[in-house]
């Protein structure tokens, strides 16, 4: 009997990547017959990529960092592109009928560039789902990150994150056209994820005996999960009642979850 991929056992422990995943597949819909970009940043293993290709359509990998892209390759099977340099992916114009982006604008110095490529290689009528952070640092748990020193340099990010307005005009200014939004991860599920990425850059990743990047928040690839296997064990035994607590975000319906997705269009004009 072949052995469950480590990259699937890990996302079926996790909270906000089940979020995410879920809500990005809403947003996705069928894509049979399509073609289909997903970019992200570092932070991931494959594991998004493996479910989000089940939508359908025929789907290219990137990466703007290397670290994670080797494992990523072995787990899909398929080619995963590290793109060098964000101003510019390298694909055609007007060649993706969707792009995604998960989490990579927050890494960015000036992001306008990326998002202009993006606009670029995207069809007529093609469109574009972004995630990010919520950048509202006024959000309880936001301000309990700087309080614990957990400041957006701890991720990795230039920027905390953006609000769904300032996504929507960021995309706006490279003439996208925004028509649906959404979050997820309200303060229970993020509260959780502040302490696990805590324990993680303040304990674990020090004591780990395999290098752990700066702005690594928690393992990222089968090295560095296997060095805290113990404490991935203990966390594996309690995750239940995590995902107990996770569950309460819904005593907050109304309430703009602590991270966001942008949906626009490229028009044909």
């Amino acid at each position: 009997m072949n052995q469950q991929p480590w990259q699937l056992k890990f996302f079926s422990k996790t909270l906000k990547k089940k979020m995410k995943l879920e809500l990005l597949k809403k947003h996705l819909g069928n894509t049979n017959g399509q073609r289909c970009l997903l970019v992200t940043c570092g932070d991931n293993n494959g594991a998004l990529n493996y479910y989000i290709k089940k939508c359908g359509g025929e789907w290219t990998w990137a990466d703007l960092e290397e670290k994670s892209i080797k494992e990523m390759e072995e787990f899909l099977k398929e080619k995963v592109i590290h793109v060098k340099d964000s101003r510019n992916l390298g694909f055609p114009d007007n060649y993706f009928d969707c792009v995604m982006t998960i989490d990579v604008h927050e890494h960015l110095v000036d992001p306008l560039p990326f998002t202009r490529d993006l606009y670029r290689i995207t069809k007529a009528d093609g469109r574009i789902i972004v995630t990010v952070p919520n950048g509202n640092t006024r959000m309880f748990a936001n301000r309990i990150k700087n309080l614990l020193g957990m400041t957006k340099e701890k991720y990795g990010h230039m920027r905390v994150g953006y609000e769904i307005p300032e996504l929507q005009r960021l995309l706006k200014e490279v003439n996208y056209k925004p028509y649906a939004s959404s979050s997820y991860s309200k303060f229970f599920t993020e509260a959780i994820e502040l302490i696990i990425n805590f324990v993680y850059v303040t304990k674990l990743s020090k004591k780990s005996k395999v290098k752990v990047e700066e702005g690594t928040i928690a393992p990222a690839t089968h090295e560095q999960l296997k060095s805290v296997e113990k404490s991935y064990k203990l966390y594996s035994l309690v995750y239940p009642i995590f995902s107990i607590i996770s569950s309460l975000d819904r005593l907050f319906p109304t309430t703009t979850g602590y991270a966001v997705v942008v949906e626009a269009k490229k028009e044909n004009n």
